[in-house]
């Protein structure tokens, strides 16, 4: 039998040390409390100019909205309804940066999961998530990177990825397709938009834990999947948005195409 691993400490929380000053960034999927939402205040601790966040849920988006202005100012914080998989919507969140002086930095963070084994999952099951997952970082890393080539900034696009784009996990063909896509489509873009001095890098999270995740997982599942960690627990979201916040930052300054694994997953 396999010796449980026992669950480590969270780590006190990283205080901030000016990494985005005076940096305007636009964050995809960032109401509620999952990898955006710490994202978006994390870029804020770190001196960003201001951020423009998305989300398609109206609700979560508005309260945000009002908790971040209250604590940082309403003069840095913009919030828009986007959904990833309409192209105009995508577009009015780049162009929302324009208010701020323009986009510095561009964080896809939008994505959908779900479970079904590849001999029930419909087309429509797996052309959601492709459309919202894969496509819908193609349509924010396009109109972003255009963007900043019409306003000349040298920016920064960081994707969310997921480990899942290079291991098996039974029930997850489509989430692992899009993911997968989603690390190529890093690598190859990064090399299209070098020549404008753009960065594209992408980071590939194993297991975050937040509200909406154990909602819909079992303590089970949830057990054997923190059993996977070397640490034995799940990262913190704050944990991953530390390291967006490197590669959305300058001292990842000779860092493009790269896929960072934010995993403390053991062989």
């Amino acid at each position: 039998m396999t010796a449980t691993r026992p669950e480590q400490p969270v780590p006190a929380y990283v205080e901030p040390h000016d990494l985005l000053r005076g940096k305007v960034v636009v964050v995809t999927a960032a109401a509620g409390a999952g990898i955006g939402a710490a994202v978006t205040r994390r870029v804020l601790e770190e001196g960003a100019r201001a951020v423009v966040f998305g989300d398609t849920h109206e609700r979560r988006l508005a309260e945000a909205q009002q908790t971040l202005a209250e604590e940082f100012g309403a003069d840095r914080v913009r919030s828009q309804v986007c959904d990833v998989t309409d192209e105009a919507q995508v577009q009015a969140l780049v162009d929302a940066a324009d208010e701020f002086g323009g986009l510095d930095v561009m964080v896809n963070n939008a994505g959908l999961g779900g479970t079904a084994s590849i001999l029930e999952m419909t087309d429509d099951q797996w052309g959601k998530v492709i459309d919202i997952t894969l496509t819908g970082t193609f349509r924010c890393l396009r109109a972003a990177s255009t963007k900043m080539i019409e306003t000349g900034r040298r920016g920064v696009i960081v994707n969310n990825a997921s480990v899942i784009g290079w291991r098996a996990q039974e029930g997850q063909a489509h989430y692992a397709a899009a993911k997968a896509g989603v690390m190529a489509l890093t690598r190859c873009a990064a090399l299209d938009v070098a020549p404008h001095g753009i960065r594209v890098n992408a980071v590939s999270p194993s297991l975050a834990m937040h509200p909406f995740l154990a909602k819909v997982t079992s303590d089970d599942l949830l057990h054997e999947l923190k059993q996977r960690e070397a640490f034995g627990r799940a990262a913190e979201p704050w944990e991953v948005a530390n390291v967006m916040v490197f590669l959305a930052s300058d001292y990842s300054s000779y860092l493009t195409g790269e896929v960072v694994s934010v995993s403390s997953q053991h062989a």
